[in-house]
C-alpha cells in the first residue's frame, strides 16, 4: 500500500511501488554469520545474512562488509560462513563487501570473544579495539602478495606438502618476511640464570612463561628484541607492547638494530591513521611476523604466534580507558593461553599480579643472583629516619636535605648529569593559605588554586578562572603559600642553588629521549625521565610523600615502580652513582628501594590484598550510576552465590559506585551475569547507564 500525496509535495507512487530483484545467493556456503557494529548490549550475537552470487569471491572470513539492519546500513565482520542458518525466518542479503581484505583473523576473533567475557563487555566493542580503521589508499598502496603460510588458519587450506622443498618457492616481494633471519645473540641474558633457557624455548616453540625483573641499568629494549629475534627466527610471530610512545621508540629501534631492516612494525598514533593501517596490512598479510606497539597492539597480527610480550605491565597506560576496559597484560596472557605460545611479563619492578603468575606456578622467575644486582645497582641513601636526623637536623623539613645536595654537587663535579624527579608537574600545582594553611579554593566552583608562574595571579585547575583577589574564608589572610611544589618551580629552586649548571625539564610541556654525558640538572615528572648516555652520577627523588600517602590500593606498588624507573638510569654503586630519595628508610617501599628488591615488595603486596580480598586475589567488579539504575542493574543480575557486595559510596556527579567481589574461580560467571542484566536494562531502553568495569585499577 503506498502513502498518501502530502501537501508540501507530490509522492511519485509508481517510483515507490519499484523494488529491487532479489539477488541470487552463493552456490556455496551461502551464509555468513556478521559481527554487526551496533553497541546495544542486548544485541551481542552474530547474525546471519545471504551472501549474494555476485559477492561470493570476496566474502571470506574476516572482511568487513555493510548490511542493513533495523532498517539502517551498519558496518561489520564476516566471521564464518556456513550451509545453512538455524533462523528459521527469511534471511536478507549483505549489502556489498567493503573490501576483500581479511583484517580480522580466526585467531583474533577467538580473542575478541575471550575478553569480552571477561570484561563482561560486547564482542563488538572488542573489536573496535582491534582492528583499525579502514583507509582504502593504504590498501591500495600495499601489494597484498600471497600471505605467509604461517598466517593463514590451518582448517581454511589444504595441507602444506610433507616435504617442504617440495612446494613452489614464493616470490621475493610476496608475503614472506624481507631476508633470512638473523642468528640469535643470546648474550645479554646471560646474566640471569633462567635467561638463555627460556629463549630456547621460545626458538623451539614451547609454551615457556616467565616474570622478568631486570637488572638496573639494563638495556631493557634490546633484551626484549632478542626475545622478538627468536621467535622470528623459528618461524613464529612476536607481538611486544609497552606503555607508552617514548618506550615504543626505544623498542622500535633495537628491533630494527637486532631483527634487521624490514622484518617488523610499529604500530603507533604517531605515525598517522594511514601509515598505522598500512603498518597493520603488513602485518595482517604475513609481510613481517613481528610487531610492537603500546596497548592498542596487543591485538595485532602475527600468525603463528610465537611469543607476547609486556613491558612495565604496572603502569596505568595499559589499562584501556574505553570499554569493556580490558588491561593490555591480561589480554596478552589470554592470548598465550589460547595461542598456546610464549609469554614474557618483564620490569625493573613487579606488579602483584606478576607476582601472582609466579606463586601460582604459571609463570617462572627470571631474575639475576644477588652478586649481579649488588653489582648493577646504584647506592641508594634514605633521607628522614633518626640517624640523618642526627647528622642533619633539617633533613627532614629542608626539600633538598643536605646529603641530596652533596651528591647532586659530586655527581655534577665528575662531569655527570643528575637527574630530579617531581611527582607533580607545574610550577606551584596547589596552594594554601599562608597564616592558617587552609586549602585555598575557587570563589566560583571550590576547585583547587594553583600558580602556573612566579608572577601572577593564582587560577583554579578546574574551571580556569582567575582568583586575583583571593581572600581565605577561614581568616581572611590573602598570602599564599606552596602546598605541593611542581616541576618547573623545582627547576627554578635548583637552578638558583647550583648556578651555572644547564637545567633541564622533561614533563607534560616536552619530554626529552636523552641527555648527553654531561654535566645538568634534569628535571624530571614520573614517566618522563630521559636517558643519561653513560647512566646518571645522582637520582634525586624528591616529595616521596605526594606518592606514598595517594588514596589508592596501588599507592605503595606505584611509588616503588616509579623510584625504579628514575633509580635503574643511575650509574652502579662502583662507577658513583647514588639514589637520594627523601622518605623514612623504615617504611617497607623505602626498604625495598635501598635493598634493590622489587619481587619481596610484590610478594608483601599480594599477601596483603589476599588477606583483604582485593584483585588479584579475587575478581571485583565496579558499578557506577545514578543510585536507581545501579539498584536497577543489580535486581536483574544473576549474581553468583558467593557474591559479596560492597558499598554504596558516593561518585561524581550525584552518581553512587557498587563493588561486587567474587572469588576467582567464579569471575567468568560475574562477568556474565553482569553482561546480561546489561542487556536486559538496554532491551528496557533504560535510561540512565551504569558503567561496568571488571578489577578496575582504581578502587579506592
Amino acid at each position: 500500500m503506498s502513502e498518501a500525496p502530502t501537501s508540501r509535495a507530490p509522492v511519485k507512487a509508481p517510483a515507490r511501488r519499484v523494488a529491487r530483484a532479489r539477488p541470487e545467493p552463493a552456490a556455496s556456503l551461502p551464509v555468513a554469520r556478521i559481527s554487526v557494529d551496533v553497541p546495544l548490549p542486548h544485541l551481542d550475537r552474530p547474525f546471519d545474512y545471504l551472501v549474494p552470487a555476485a559477492e561470493d569471491e570476496k566474502a571470506g572470513p574476516g572482511v568487513r562488509v555493510r548490511v542493513r539492519f533495523a532498517g539502517q546500513l551498519v558496518d561489520g565482520y564476516l566471521l564464518e560462513r556456513v550451509d545453512d542458518s538455524a533462523h528459521t525466518g527469511r534471511l536478507a542479503f549483505l549489502e556489498r563487501v567493503v573490501s576483500p581484505e581479511p583484517v580480522l583473523r580466526p585467531e583474533i576473533v577467538r580473542l575478541a570473544r575471550a575478553v569480552a567475557d571477561r570484561y563482561g563487555g560486547a564482542f563488538a566493542d572488542v573489536l573496535r579495539l582491534a582492528v583499525p580503521p579502514r583507509h582504502a589508499r593504504a590498501e591500495g598502496k600495499a601489494d597484498p602478495g600471497p600471505v605467509d603460510p604461517g598466517s593463514v588458519d590451518p582448517g581454511s587450506v589444504d595441507p602444506a606438502p610433507a616435504d617442504p622443498g617440495s612446494a613452489d618457492p614464493a616470490p621475493a616481494d610476496a608475503g614472506a618476511p624481507v631476508g633470512p633471519a638473523r642468528p640469535v645473540d643470546a648474550a645479554g641474558w646471560s646474566a640471569y640464570p633462567a635467561g638463555a633457557a627460556f629463549l630456547r624455548a621460545v626458538g623451539d616453540g614451547r609454551p615457556a612463561r616467565a616474570v622478568w625483573s631486570a637488572l638496573p641499568g639494563e638495556d631493557w629494549p634490546t633484551r626484549l628484541a632478542e626475545a622478538a629475534a627468536a621467535a622470528d627466527a623459528s618461524g613464529r610471530g612476536a607481538v611486544l607492547v609497552v606503555a607508552d610512545a617514548r618506550d615504543l621508540d626505544r623498542l622500535d629501534a633495537a628491533l630494527a638494530q637486532v631483527l634487521g631492516p624490514g622484518r617488523h612494525v610499529a604500530l603507533s598514533a604517531a605515525v598517522g591513521p594511514e601509515e598505522r593501517y598500512r603498518r597493520f596490512l603488513a602485518a595482517s598479510r604475513g609481510r613481517v611476523r613481528v610487531v610492537a606497539g603500546t596497548r592498542a597492539a596487543v591485538f595485532a597480527p602475527a600468525e603463528p604466534l610465537g611469543l607476547v610480550v609486556i613491558w612495565d605491565d604496572g603502569d596505568d597506560l595499559h589499562a584501556e580507558p574505553r570499554s569493556p576496559y580490558p588491561h593490555a597484560r591480561e589480554v596478552l596472557l589470554t592470548r598465550a593461553q589460547l595461542a598456546g605460545c610464549a609469554a614474557l611479563v618483564g620490569g625493573f619492578t613487579r606488579s602483584a599480579e606478576a607476582q601472582q603468575l609466579v606463586e601460582t606456578g604459571w609463570a617462572k622467575e627470571i631474575a639475576a643472583p644477588r652478586e649481579a644486582v649488588r653489582r648493577a645497582a646504584p647506592h641508594v641513601l634514605p633521607v628522614g629516619d633518626d640517624i640523618q636526623r642526627d647528622r642533619d637536623p633539617a633533613a627532614v623539613s629542608a626539600r633538598l636535605p643536605s646529603i641530596a645536595w652533596q651528591a647532586a654537587r659530586e655527581a655534577l663535579a665528575a662531569g655527570a648529569p643528575v637527574l630530579v624527579q617531581v611527582p607533580r608537574r607545574g610550577y606551584l600545582p596547589s596552594v594554601a593559605c599562608a597564616n592558617c594553611h587552609a586549602p585555598a579554593r575557587c570563589p566560583s566552583c571550590s576547585g583547587p588554586l594553583a600558580l602556573r608562574e612566579a608572577t601572577g595571579a593564582p587560577g583554579c585547575r578546574w574551571c580556569g578562572k582567575v582568583a586575583a583577589a583571593y581572600a581565605c574564608p577561614h581568616c581572611g589572610g590573602r598570602r599564599l603559600r606552596a602546598s605541593v611544589i611542581g616541576a618547573r618551580r623545582t627547576a627554578e629552586e635548583l637552578g638558583r642553588a647550583f648556578p651555572g649548571t644547564p637545567v633541564r625539564t622533561s614533563g607534560r610541556d616536552g619530554v626529552l629521549a636523552s641527555v648527553p654525558a654531561q654535566p645538568a640538572l634534569v628535571i624530571s615528572t614520573p614517566g618522563a625521565e630521559p636517558v643519561a648516555a653513560g647512566g646518571y652520577g645522582a637520582v634525586l627523588l624528591l616529595d616521596s610523600w605526594a606518592l606514598l600517602t595517594r588514596a589508592d590500593l596501588r599507592a605503595s606498588e606505584e611509588a616503588l615502580r616509579r623510584w625504579f624507573a628514575a633509580a635503574a638510569l643511575a650509574r652502579p654503586a662502583h662507577r658513583g652513582g647514588k639514589v637520594v630519595v627523601v622518605a623514612d628508610a623504615g617504611i617497607p617501599t623505602v626498604q625495598a628501594l635501598v635493598r634493590w628488591d622489587p619481587a619481596g615488595l610484590a610478594a608483601r603486596e599480594l599477601a596483603e590484598r589476599r588477606e583483604l580480598s582485593f584483585p588479584p586475589a579475587v575478581r571485583m567488579a565496579s558499578l557506577t550510576g545514578t543510585p536507581d539504575a545501579v539498584a536497577d542493574l543489580l535486581a536483574a543480575a544473576q549474581l553468583p552465590d558467593e557474591a559479596e557486595l560492597l558499598g554504596p559510596v558516593p561518585a561524581d556527579d550525584d552518581q553512587e559506585r557498587m563493588l561486587v567481589r567474587v572469588p576467582r574461580s567464579a569471575g567468568r560467571a560475574l562477568a556474565a551475569a553482569l553482561h546480561a542484566a546489561v542487556g536486559v536494562r538496554s532491551a528496557k531502553k533504560a535510561r540512565d547507564p551504569v558503567r561496568v568495569q571488571i578489577d578496575p585499577l582504581e578502587l579506592l
